[in-house]
């Protein structure tokens, strides 16, 4: 964002975490007053603005929405170009935390989502599957966002969701079958559900969402300390670049919810029923996964990275793929739009409970490596 607080260790006691806020400017320190706005905007804005979300969801190519996009576009490449991408190599060494979110996103989190909607929505099946294609759909964009947020380790993100990226285009369809037909029908639970979406849809979505935002962060990285150095290209370009990652991020959340907001707003009922196993899948895959990392002996900036990669979804592919395969009026189509209606608060709202644990993780280990933590 906009802050530029250098982090150390932080001070002992509970006044550590009072003094990361305190430092953060207005336009961060009411960071989820900007969100919540932004969703009400976007909700109200597709439920006035007669023929908004159609036109919206004309601007597309190959299935993929332009303003969304766009959007996320804007939003991670301030945080991309802030990673050091030469020291990527000390987190892919790291194997407890690439072995822990490899089982974490692809066994534990469809497994967890799975039982979920058959536990919460044994009745209405089009919503259950609309909630298993959500716990496919591992995160590879917005998941920076509330990394870097929480003071977690940048370029670990910067691994883990390329790893999930490559996971995403290799297992998502496998795993759709599984999930979708094969084990239903193994558990006697009835007929199953197919996905029709190919490797290549999801390559795109992946290339999207993530390539390009990814490439233009290193090329700037790259570029930048060549021909400005290290100290002058943090200090001096990238506090330019950090508030485009807010302008990005509310501009995602508008048009997002502008794109769903009367199909929302209209069916309150059904938002609430998709809304709480939602709810249960966040926590449980938040504070289980945070439990993980610091059983296994991650630092907190590894562990919170690790939390806030397991927690999220892709949805803007959940989305595209349940509309692609149901159709944009079908159950499945809002059980992906709620997903970020309910990710988005409550993931802020655990930037704050990670900040608040982090001083957990001080006693007895050496002071983090300095570096600014605005997005």
């Amino acid at each position: 964002m906009t802050a530029t607080e250098e982090t150390t260790a932080p001070a002992a006691g509970p006044s550590g975490e009072g003094g990361i806020v305190a430092r953060l400017s207005t336009l961060d320190r009411f960071l989820a007053v900007w969100i919540l706005a932004a969703m009400a905007a976007g909700l109200g804005l597709g439920r006035l603005v007669p023929g908004l979300n159609d036109a919206l969801s004309r601007v597309e190519i190959g299935g993929i929405s332009l303003p969304i996009a766009l959007g996320l576009l804007v939003m991670m490449y301030p945080v991309l170009a802030k990673v050091r991408y030469d020291r990527l190599e000390a987190v892919t060494g790291d194997k407890r935390l690439m072995v822990s979110s490899l089982v974490v996103n692809w066994i534990v989190g469809p497994a967890v989502m799975f039982a979920l909607a058959w536990i919460f929505l044994p009745d209405l099946p089009e919503y259950r599957t609309g909630l298993i294609i959500v716990g496919l759909a591992r995160c590879i964009a917005m998941v920076i966002i509330w990394n870097d947020l929480a003071c977690g380790d940048r370029e670990a993100a910067a691994v883990l969701v390329a790893l999930n990226s490559v996971f995403q285009v290799l297992a998502f369809g496998l795993l759709g079958w599984f999930y979708l037909d094969l084990l239903p029908g193994w558990l006697g639970l009835g007929d199953g559900a197919a996905l029709d979406i190919s490797a290549w849809e999801i390559a795109a979505n992946v290339a999207v969402f993530l390539g390009v935002p990814l490439l233009a962060g290193y090329l700037t990285r790259r570029l930048g300390e060549q021909r400005m150095g290290r100290t002058a290209y943090e200090q001096r370009l990238l506090p330019r670049l950090g508030p485009w990652a807010l302008y990005g991020l509310l501009f995602t959340i508008v048009v997002l919810f502008a794109l769903q907001g009367k199909t929302i707003t209209s069916q309150p009922l059904d938002v609430a029923r998709i809304a709480l196993p939602l709810l249960v899948y966040f926590a449980l895959m938040f504070f289980g996964t945070f439990a993980l990392g610091k059983a296994i002996g991650l630092a907190y900036e590894r562990t919170t990275t690790l939390a806030f990669t397991a927690a999220g979804n892709n949805f803007e592919l959940a989305i595209a793929v349940a509309i692609a395969t149901f159709g944009v009026t079908s159950g499945q189509a809002l059980a992906g739009v709620v997903g970020p209606l309910i990710e988005v608060p409550v993931l802020i709202a655990l930037v704050y409970v990670a900040l608040a644990w982090r001083r957990k993780f001080t006693t007895g280990q050496p002071a983090p490596v300095a570096r600014d933590t605005e997005i």
